[in-house]
């Protein structure tokens, strides 16, 4: 495994392991998706570099098009929480009530 291989999965795996272990905050949860959203562009766009191909040089893009979709989305839904509730912690969430 090359030093590269070894940086993008690990940065991959810290950002899986934020979004699983430190989910007090829902900005928290988002960054970490973020994160693991980055590291994925990084490694497809570097594998597309690997392989001299055009054929894969779109992909890497569509990524980072849905990256900005959840993105926005997820901060939209923030906004949202931290006015209904009041805050962004995800204990304080109820699906149940309105």
């Amino acid at each position: 495994m090359t030093p590269s291989h070894f940086a993008f999965s690990s940065a991959f795996i810290l950002g899986l392991s934020g979004l699983t272990f430190h989910r007090s905050h829902l900005l928290s949860a988002l960054l970490c998706l973020e994160g693991m959203m980055l590291s994925l562009f990084i490694a497809l766009s570097l594998w597309a570099l690997q392989l001299n191909s055009t054929n894969f040089s779109a992909s890497p893009l569509l990524l980072l098009a849905f990256s900005a979709c959840e993105a926005s989305t997820g901060l939209a839904l923030l906004v949202a929480t931290a006015r209904t509730h009041g805050s962004d912690r995800l204990q304080t969430l109820n699906l149940l009530q309105c």
